[in-house]
């Protein structure tokens, strides 16, 4: 493991106050950011499209290449002779010679072609390769934002979910021991068993909200584990991140569209295709390079035969008419940009409605604590009364009930609210692009994508990849 890994690691166990201790928010967002295999899977992304820069400065760069053959030769030379004698031409005689030969032909050659003029396609194919290196980036943030928000949308469920599970069987408890003192009543005659039987329905319906609630716990520590990497156990309650938000919703809105990822991608996407339509147009462009070669041949023409020459040329290339094809391909790169364009647009758009649905939540969420809290406050009292009144004979069973259930039905929303009120906190965070690591200062040497693009982007050679 890397330093910066180890690093990692231990701050992560800081901020989760270690194995005795409650996990944190903040410590298990640095859980999933460390090890989240989302996260990972984009960061190995966004090092495959490093690998574009290299490739597309390649189309300047010298190419050597080498061929050879090797082989073995037989011959086999027949002749024949027909000789005429001097003294009598009507005597002639015949002769036939053969003769056996072998050799090994073999022959090497060395070629090298550097080019000079490509109508300043390679230098255009870079600039947009890295544009798209710039565009990865910025959905790397994205991935990262969704796996931040996921880990806090995971922990604050579990939290939820177990203080709802709490309740409800507060709540079973309560019904239990109701429904075993109203039996007495009933004993001693002071009631009916109607109200026996108005407690017995509350209680199952209480066994049921009950049963339904640990369903759903279960459920939220299956996502958490899918998300954070490890099972929750001890949890210490979560706090809204109000620290890093603007005052206002209009300041959010112009932040947002400087900052936000989603809005910088598609910037990045429109420059790279105006960058695609000039390495396009290259092709109209003459194209001028330098070739040279070596070579030897034994036995190749004849047994016995050699030639060893070398050559170095200027070759140019002039297109003049290809069909078409260029020119349908540059029209095609200009309405995609045209596109990417309108891209930027969608997504400026996007961000604003997400800003403003968002901030409206963070705000309907403070005021449905408040809301929460003072129904509480109300109904705490209500229950009370209606508990002493039906001492006096004044209230019935069924009232008492009615109390009980809307005390509970008060403090699950409020325990719905608390938790409405962190994920708005840190989805509005999110909608300004600023649901990162760097911001929350979760691990000060975390991943750096930039890193990994110095080491390859001069690369000439040298298939292994890089440390990072």
């Amino acid at each position: 493991m890397s330093v910066r890994g180890v690093a990692s690691v231990l701050i992560c166990f800081i901020l989760s106050g270690g194995a005795s201790h409650a996990e944190t928010l903040m410590g298990a967002m640095c859980r999933a950011y460390d090890a989240n295999p989302q996260l990972n899977a984009g960061r190995a992304e966004l090092r495959a499209i490093d690998e574009n820069v290299p490739q597309a400065q390649a189309g300047m760069r010298p190419r050597v290449s080498a061929d050879g053959y090797l082989g073995v030769q037989r011959n086999r030379y027949i002749t024949q002779q027909r000789d005429v004698d001097l003294n009598d031409p009507t005597l002639t005689a015949r002769t036939k010679s053969i003769q056996n030969g072998g050799s090994v032909p073999r022959s090497a050659q060395l070629t090298f072609e550097q080019p000079i003029f490509d109508g300043f396609k390679a230098r255009n194919q870079t600039r947009a390769a890295e544009s798209g290196v710039f565009a990865g980036r910025e959905r790397l943030r994205l991935t990262e934002q969704q796996v931040l928000f996921d880990a806090v949308a995971a922990y604050m469920n579990v939290l939820r979910d177990t203080a709802a599970l709490k309740l409800q069987e507060s709540n079973v408890a309560v019904l239990s021991e109701q429904l075993r003192q109203t039996r007495e009543r009933y004993q001693y005659g002071q009631i009916t068993l109607t109200d026996v039987a108005q407690v017995e329905a509350r209680l199952a319906g209480g066994k049921s909200l009950a049963s339904a609630a640990r369903a759903a716990l279960d459920a939220s520590i299956g996502v958490y584990r899918k998300t954070v990497g490890v099972e929750p156990t001890k949890l210490a309650p979560g706090a809204p991140i109000d620290r890093l938000l603007p005052k206002s919703r209009e300041t959010a809105e112009s932040i947002a569209q400087i900052e936000h990822p989603f809005i910088l991608a598609a910037l990045h996407d429109a420059d790279t295709a105006d960058l695609d339509i000039k390495a396009l147009e290259a092709d109209f462009m003459p194209k001028l390079s330098i070739v040279g070669d070596i070579f030897t041949q034994t036995d190749i023409a004849g047994i016995g035969n050699r030639n060893i020459g070398g050559s170095v040329l200027g070759h140019l290339n002039v297109p003049i008419y290809e069909g078409g094809l260029t020119s349908s391909r540059v029209r095609q790169a200009k309405e995609t940009a045209g596109r990417r364009r309108f891209d930027a647009d969608v997504a400026r758009a996007e961000v604003l409605s997400l800003v403003r649905a968002y901030w409206g939540a963070l705000q309907a969420a403070k005021a449905q604590i408040a809301a929460a809290q003072t129904q509480i406050a109300a109904a705490e009292r209500a229950l009370y009364g209606v508990r002493e009144e039906a001492k006096a004979g004044q209230r019935t069973t069924l009232e008492i009930l009615i109390a009980q259930q809307e005390l509970l039905h008060a403090r699950i929303a409020l325990v719905f609210a608390q938790r409405d009120r962190v994920v708005a906190s840190y989805a509005v965070l999110a909608s300004l692009g600023r649901l990162s690591s760097a911001w929350l200062g979760l691990t000060p040497g975390g991943y750096d994508p930039a890193i990994h693009f110095d080491q390859v982007k001069d690369l000439w050679g040298d298939p292994t990849t890089p440390d990072r």
